[in-house]
């Protein structure tokens, strides 16, 4: 039997659940709900008949049609619905940016595939106006992700952080907050990832940042002084009093992320669901040998930071250090000295090598750079660090090469780098 129902009907029925505002939609949702029931009918129709023939057609028959043809209105029903509350992909951040989200590990937190960080730049080498303008032109690009840290400018990262959310007015339901703790002060007991610290240091930094709750917090080192199980035991308790959704390790081995899991698993506490690693063209062990095997074992991801190894692949280390660079202010002179040794030489010979390659897909060397680590697919998100507009534009930019990261592109980088790491995995076959 073939279900019938009249224009008429079908108009009544989505103006009543897209009201008179969405009159064009409802017009449109009319004509299309008309064919897809006429020609699901006529197929349904055709197909009950040709089955008819000998009387062999079953019960089974009769229904196979008259489900896809219910699944298929269900699905058109919802797709009128949200497009009338302006909620269809169209509509989306996704969608009208072009930034691609990943989910966090094997968690189901999504998060930007790019993510900015605030490390060195908020509440030192950039000023709070130029720290408004970043976040502001990453949120608007699609950055849901925004990274900080207790020890950052001492505590003055989080705020400067913390006011800009305020001050913009930005849902926070929209916004992935990440935050790390361990060196929290200068008391013995303001540092580390006691339970003592790590929830008194978390308390702290959602009072400096004006928030309820931040969505991961970090332990920003593995500690020797305190047992796992009270590190687990302590995140497990922040997550439960609503304090923080996730948490995460950074610069934590994978013999000590593993061995927070089956402390968790154990008790039955909450586990890691991310490390954060330096990753980059030529840091790459960690995150392309022992965290891919974490994320499969343990569904553990790989959130990564200094995708141009704290500014050495930009190129403005090419003629030495020049002044208000990272690399010439005072606490970073080991980031100097590396540039200025032999090894930083052969680093920039490299990357005079990987510029044709740049050239050759129509972008800058940073935007290969980012793109590359972004090639990955076991990395959910890359953190940038910018210290004005330019480079922050320049660096979301890498957004358009991942297309352009064919197999042969890659194996032409790893050829120029000559430090691709080697898995147990490739070593057996």
């Amino acid at each position: 039997m073939t279900v019938t129902v009249s224009g008429r009907q079908q108009d009544t029925m989505l103006a009543a659940r897209t009201g008179a505002a969405g009159g064009k939609i409802a017009d449109d949702g009319a004509k299309l709900r008309k064919y897809s029931v006429v020609s699901l009918g006529n197929k349904g129709s055709k197909s009950v008949a040709e089955n008819g023939k000998g009387k062999r057609h079953s019960a089974a028959g009769q229904v196979q049609p008259r489900t896809r043809r219910t699944a298929l209105l269900y699905e058109l029903e919802t797709n009128w619905y949200l497009r009338a509350c302006e909620l269809s992909y169209e509509h989306t951040v996704a969608c009208r940016t072009g930034m691609p989200y990943r989910n966090l590990g094997k968690s189901g937190l999504r998060v930007s595939c790019l993510g900015l960080g605030t490390w060195v730049t908020f509440g030192g080498q950039i000023s709070d106006e130029v720290a408004e303008q970043l976040m502001t032109i990453a949120y608007e690009n699609g950055v849901n992700l925004f990274d900080t840290a207790e020890v950052y400018a001492a505590g003055k990262a989080e705020i400067i952080l913390g006011n800009i959310i305020r001050k913009k007015n930005w849902r926070r339901s929209s916004l992935v907050i990440t935050t790390k703790l361990y060196w929290g002060g200068k008391a013995e007991t303001e540092r580390g990832l006691s339970r003592k610290h790590i929830i008194e240091g978390l308390k702290a930094s959602l009072q400096r940042m004006q928030l309820e709750y931040v969505d991961v917090v970090f332990a920003n080192r593995p500690d020797n002084n305190t047992p796992m199980e009270e590190i687990v035991r302590a995140m497990s308790y922040v997550i439960n009093q609503g304090m923080a959704m996730y948490w995460g390790t950074s610069r934590w081995s994978a013999m000590e992320i593993m061995e927070a899991y089956s402390v968790a698993r154990q008790f039955n506490m909450i586990p890691p669901v991310c490390e954060q690693a330096e990753y980059h063209l030529f840091q790459r062990e960690k995150v392309e040998v022992q965290l891919p095997e974490l994320y499969h074992k343990i569904g553990v991801g790989a959130m990564t930071w200094s995708p141009l190894a704290c500014g050495i692949i930009s190129g403005k280390y090419e003629n030495g250090v020049p002044e208000s660079t990272r690399a010439s202010l005072k606490c970073y002179q080991w980031l100097k000295d590396k540039i200025l040794s032999e090894e930083g030489r052969k680093q920039r010979t490299k990357l005079r090598d990987l510029m044709p390659i740049a050239e050759r897909l129509g972008c800058t060397l940073p935007q290969l750079a980012v793109a590359w680590c972004l090639r990955n697919e076991g990395v959910s998100s890359v953190l940038l660090g910018s210290s004005n507009p330019e480079q922050l534009i320049e660096n979301l930019g890498a957004i358009q090469v991942l297309p352009k990261m064919t197999s042969h592109i890659v194996n032409e980088v790893d050829n120029i780098l000559g430090n691709k790491p080697y898995s147990k995995k490739d070593y057996r076959s």
